[in-house]
Formats: C-alpha cells, sequence, structure tokens
C-alpha cells in the first residue's frame, strides 16, 4: 500500500532534480511580480496562470507552481552564461533527464518560439522508481537559456498539459531591466 505522501514526495523530488539538472544558481534575489520574472541577467513574461495552480516558492531561481486538481508541477527557469552558446538544445534537453531511469522519448521537435527555435520534448522516466510524464521546452536566447517544463504522473498528463501549454505559449523573454 502506497504512503499518501508518496506522491507529494516524488514530485517534490523530481522538481528539486530538475532545478538541480538544470544548473540553476539564485543569485541577487530574484522577483516576480505576477508577469515578469527577473533572474540573475535574465527576465521573462509570462501570462496569469490558471486558477487551479498554486505558487510555490523554491531556492534555485524557478518559478514554480502546483497544479493539485492533476497532480502536478510546472516550472520556468532561466540562466545565462553557464551552457555555452554552441549547446545544440537536444543536449540541453538530454542533460535535465541525466539522474532519471527508464526514459522514453514520445516528442521531440524544434518549433519556432519567442522569435527563435527551440526544443519541444515529451518524455516519459522515472525517478527513484517513480515514473513521470514531462512537457519540455528548451529555448537558448541572448546568451540564455529557459527551460519550461510540466511533470505530471503519465495517467494525469493529458488532463493538465493543454492549459500549460496555453501558458507556454506566452511566455516571450523581456529585457532585463526593463520597466514591465
Amino acid at each position: 500500500m502506497r504512503n499518501a505522501s508518496s506522491p507529494r514526495r516524488a514530485w517534490t523530488s523530481c522538481l528539486g532534480a530538475a532545478v538541480l539538472l538544470a544548473g540553476l544558481a539564485a543569485c541577487g534575489g530574484p522577483t516576480f511580480d505576477g508577469s515578469v520574472y527577473r533572474g540573475e541577467g535574465y527576465a521573462f513574461k509570462v501570462p496569469k496562470s490558471p486558477a487551479s495552480w498554486q505558487r510555490l516558492d523554491v531556492d534555485k531561481g524557478a518559478l514554480a507552481f502546483r497544479d493539485e486538481a492533476n497532480d502536478a508541477t510546472i516550472a520556468v527557469s532561466g540562466r545565462c552564461k553557464v551552457d555555452g552558446e554552441d549547446v545544440p538544445l537536444r543536449s540541453l534537453t538530454q542533460h535535465l533527464f541525466l539522474q532519471f531511469t527508464e526514459r522514453e522519448i514520445l516528442t521531440e521537435e524544434v518549433v519556432p518560439f519567442d522569435g527563435r527555435e527551440a526544443m519541444h520534448t515529451v518524455v516519459v522516466a522515472k525517478l527513484d522508481g517513480v515514473p513521470n510524464q514531462f512537457d519540455v521546452w528548451i529555448l537558448k536566447k541572448d546568451g540564455c537559456v529557459y527551460d519550461l517544463y510540466y511533470i505530471a504522473p503519465p495517467a494525469r498528463f493529458e488532463a493538465g498539459v493543454g492549459a500549460f501549454r496555453d501558458f507556454v505559449k506566452g511566455f516571450t523573454t523581456v529585457p532585463r531591466n526593463a520597466d514591465d
């Protein structure tokens, strides 16, 4: 019989691992005004999140939400001058899943995104034996890498990924010091 806290522990571990694997460094105190997120050397604007998403406080420079109705975690992060300009999108995506096992790529495509190309990948993978499905978008722009991801148990993935993809459509980078 599963422990009632097991799904929460699994998604928390999953988010923590994804953030750590993305190599994020929180320096100088990121801010979020409900629309614009400002991190170390980068900024981005996102649309209003669905009412069912609750904002999470995370330590490593990510904007994160929890969608309890779909047992999902949503995160958006950025980092600058860390990965090198010549690292391919596919490599950046694969790096997110180095600690995961039984990875199965369901979708992998290069798509137009915020005036550039991005890698969109849907993956089922296990972390500590717990399977999750991921919808991941990786964008390189102006010396920075942006990761947007949706994480849910495979059985609940389809129920919430549409709202996430609508959220992704509203993502755009903005100048770091702009007064939006």
